[in-house]
């Protein structure tokens, strides 16, 4: 696999696990999907970071608290990335992801944020070996770990990366995000896409879902601490909620629909079609984003 094939969903990317994917599709419409995820879900994204940042500030004698190198695996599009770029300003990071398109798209938002010259870019495919990114103070890996076919090397790649004190952080969710209101759609048809999902995430990502602390353990990491970040829109504030929702299920449209019962076919069909209810009334984004966060050892 890659650094990020993933964005939530989506290495194999011959199915609908394509949903969840960080960069494993080439295409606009992933690269789109990605920006939004940034976009929509900001106040995660800056609650995380800003965590795993203070996280590391409040580490004396960490480099990270003024420079240092900083990495985020499986980067796709950037949020990550330039998220903690803004919150090192003096710290280099590295975006290592295996889609050169979704590097592409970062390497124009860090010029556009004055960021170009503090962020590399690097196109690597972890599942073929760690690349050389010299010592490393920081590791942000977001919804990608689950994507490579054995993590517990490439953890332990990281933890050999690490300088000691440094740290990684990890995040991860147990089940895809939920975006309709029950009453917008027949009765469970959110659900039976989910267990449809879900079934094929089984088959192509094992790992997802699984318990990453104990994870990073195995790999040598001294785990520090784990928080959830729960989700929760009701309704989206946010101008491109709706077209969110709707790159959501165009993709899941890819590797489901030809999967689903007829009734549901039509439903999904709908919703892609414009005649459903994809409105900001109609929506309720919702899940929960666990971060872990592990040190090593000094």
């Amino acid at each position: 696999m890659t650094a990020s094939q993933h964005a939530h969903g989506a290495h194999a990317h011959d199915h609908a696990t394509r949903a969840h994917d960080h960069a494993g599709s080439p295409d606009d419409a992933m690269t789109s999907l990605l920006d939004l995820d940034g976009e929509v879900l900001s106040d995660y994204w800056s609650a995380a970071l800003d965590w795993v940042a203070g996280a590391a500030a409040s580490a004396a004698d960490s480099a990270t608290n003024n420079a240092g190198r900083l990495l985020d695996l499986g980067a796709g599009t950037g949020t990550g990335a330039l998220g903690l770029a803004e919150r090192f300003p003096r710290a280099e990071v590295i975006a290592v992801d295996v889609e050169p398109g979704s590097l592409a798209r970062l390497r124009d938002k860090a010029r556009a944020r004055g960021l170009a010259g503090r962020v590399r870019t690097v196109a690597a495919d972890l599942d073929a070996g760690w690349p050389d990114l010299g010592p490393l103070d920081l590791t942000w890996a977001s919804m990608s770990l689950h994507h490579l076919a054995e993590p517990g090397r490439v953890l332990a790649d990281a933890l050999a990366a690490t300088r000691p004190g440094g740290l990684i952080a990890a995040a991860e969710f147990a089940e895809p995000l939920r975006f309709l209101r029950p009453a917008a759609v027949p009765a469970g048809f959110e659900d039976r896409l989910l267990d449809r999902l879900g079934r094929a995430h089984a088959e192509a990502l094992p790992t997802l879902g699984s318990a990453w602390a104990p994870r990073l353990a195995a790999a040598g990491w001294e785990v520090a601490g784990e928080r959830e970040f729960p989700v929760d829109l009701d309704p989206p504030a946010h101008p491109r909620a709706a077209e969110y929702a709707r790159a959501w299920f165009a993709r899941l449209s890819e590797g489901l629909a030809d999967q689903l019962e007829p009734a549901d076919q039509a439903t999904l069909t709908a919703l892609l079609a414009g005649d459903g209810p994809l409105s900001p009334a109609d929506l309720r984004i919702r899940g929960t984003r666990t971060v872990t966060l592990a040190r090593r050892p000094r």
